[in-house]
């Protein structure tokens, strides 16, 4: 097929027509006609680091810990779908991530930083806290003094006390209706104050009221952070029992035109973990509209969670995730390898998408902190695609006039096969999905040249061909095979090196590297076929004696 004139012509039409049809569907696919790079279509830049608060982590501690954010968060990154990331250690110490063409900033941010923490406790009745209360509230009064959490009350009954004396014995004649009301409000400051020195003799479990499914109490939201303060003092965790936890859950209640935090009284000790998590998808809940995640585990995992939830039939089950409990569903049977999230009412469908990949990546071994964060504008993209497309207009524009301008015919016949080249390498780059950067760029650039550089050897051994007196065509066909050797060398040994480049160079390097390599197979296949193709169609339909513009 490759010997006959017709053949070789419809095999670079057949590779033209996939070329184009590759650039063409990516177009269909994507919205463009390739996928851009950081550095062309914006993106961000983000460099992390293991957070060490006391500074106690080894050197080598903190490299290996870098080793497994680096893992984490490459299957995070590709979960998420951003096309040809670029994560980086720097040292032993910090982690690189270039994300391109990201819509949403803040989100990666929190893909990128998440704990996702899953573990699976056992809710105890709120009976098993009672007799810890007691020790809890007593260990607050003796921290703080019965003087500072009543101070308050006792300052709003002064000034409702003075306001009455006021408006009694001023010089100002008062009315009665006024005095009345002044009345009412002291007596119900007072009634305040005498209900706030008896609660701050029980300053945390007056804040408690009992919850609306077992094992939880109710919390007013407007009280939670002082709860949240009384649980972290240190005193307080010592008076929990050592086998009990409280953990807040994640929803709003609302009772009675309240809104409430439920606290939950778990066992400390999870039964399972989410390392035995092997998948996690989110979906929606047709019957009540509510985003969940569902999950399930690895063999040796589904035996756990089977054991346990045989054993505790009629018992809630708390699915906790970063210290929160997600939701506590009752178990009314025994229980597999599968289980899901509840997301609550009103909860986005991306939230829960965002949960399951973030369980499906795993949870990351320690806190990450975002030292340095930058964000590439799509203008300063669009600029390098500007300066890019001038630069290889200009590039291509010189080479088409000095070509056709020293070798004639055959220099425009190689014109026309650096323009098929050309679509070849942008076709190439389409078909594998390659990412197009400001490096690459160049590196098409250079491989036009290396393409121009062939076909200069190829007409110069044609010439001292023609210059011995060969015939037309016999020195067409000698220039070919004689200048072959000469182009197979050049373009292995930089095939080579960019095979290197890509190997062991990261990010821009790599992109280089694979528009390079692309470049290099197209314009050995341009130089040596295309071009003797379009040589042996425009001499077909010459005499062997007559001669030829080189």
């Amino acid at each position: 097929m490759f010997k006959s004139l017709r053949g070789r012509l419809i095999t670079v039409a057949l590779v033209v027509l996939t070329a184009g049809w590759q650039l063409y569907a990516h177009k269909s696919e994507t919205g463009q006609w390739l996928k851009l790079g950081l550095d062309l279509q914006g993106g961000m830049h983000l460099v992390l680091e293991v957070d060490d608060p006391d500074g106690t982590m080894t050197a080598e501690a903190k490299s290996d810990m870098i080793d497994r954010v680096d893992r984490i968060i490459r299957t995070r990154i590709d979960e998420f779908g951003v096309e040809e990331p670029l994560i980086q250690k720097v040292g032993g110490e910090r982690l690189i991530v270039e994300l391109a063409g990201i819509d949403d900033e803040e989100q990666a941010k929190g893909i990128v930083q998440r704990n996702a923490f899953l573990e699976f406790k056992k809710v105890l009745p709120t009976s098993d806290m009672d007799g810890a209360l007691r020790r809890v509230d007593r260990a607050i009064v003796a921290s703080l003094g019965v003087d500072s959490i009543t101070a308050l009350g006792r300052a709003v009954v002064q000034e409702e006390t003075s306001n009455l004396e006021n408006l009694l014995f001023g010089t100002d004649t008062a009315s009665v209706d006024s005095a009345a009301a002044a009345a009412d409000s002291a007596a119900a400051a007072v009634a305040d104050s005498i209900e706030a020195e008896e609660n701050a003799l029980r300053p945390f479990s007056s804040l408690l009221l009992v919850g609306d499914i077992e094992g939880t109490y109710l919390v007013a939201a407007a009280d939670r952070p002082i709860a949240e303060m009384f649980l972290a003092m240190s005193e307080v965790e010592r008076a929990f029992p050592r086998d009990q936890i409280m953990l807040w859950g994640s929803e709003l209640v609302g009772q009675a035109a309240q809104t409430y935090y439920r606290l939950y009284v778990l066992e400390e000790d999870s039964f399972l973990t989410g390392e035995e998590l092997e998948d996690a998808t989110a979906m929606r809940d047709p019957q009540f509209n509510q985003s969940q995640v569902q999950f399930e585990f690895s063999r040796a995992g589904g035996r756990q969670f089977a054991r346990f939830s045989g054993a505790n039939i009629g018992n809630y089950l708390a699915i906790v995730l970063d210290n929160e409990v997600m939701s506590a569903p009752v178990i009314r049977d025994r229980i597999g390898a599968r289980g899901q999230i509840e997301m609550g009412q009103g909860t986005p469908l991306e939230e829960a998408r965002d949960l399951a990949l973030v369980l499906r990546a795993g949870a990351l071994p320690a806190r990450i902190n975002i030292v340095e964060e930058r964000t590439v504008g799509p203008s300063l993209g669009q600029d390098s695609i500007d300066q890019g497309r001038i630069a290889g207009m200009v590039g291509i524009g010189l080479v088409v006039v000095v070509m056709i301008a020293y070798y004639g015919m055959a220099g425009f016949l190689a014109v026309g096969a650096l323009g098929v080249y050309v679509l070849l390498v942008l076709g190439g780059l389409a078909g594998l999905n390659a990412t197009l950067t400001v490096p690459g760029i160049a590196g098409l650039i250079l491989s036009i040249g290396m393409a121009v550089d062939a076909n200069v050897l190829i007409f110069e051994r044609i010439r001292e061909e023609l210059d011995h007196g060969r015939a037309t065509r016999t020195a067409v066909d000698e220039g070919f095979q004689h200048a072959l050797s000469a182009i197979v060398d050049a373009n292995i040994t930089t095939l080579i090196t960019a095979l290197i480049l890509f190997q062991f160079g990261t990010g821009p390097v790599q992109g280089f590297a694979v528009t390079l390599s692309i470049g290099i197979v197209a314009s050995f296949f341009s130089a040596l076929f295309v071009t003797r193709s379009f040589f042996l169609a425009y001499l077909s339909g010459k005499k062997a004696s007559d001669p030829i513009s080189i």
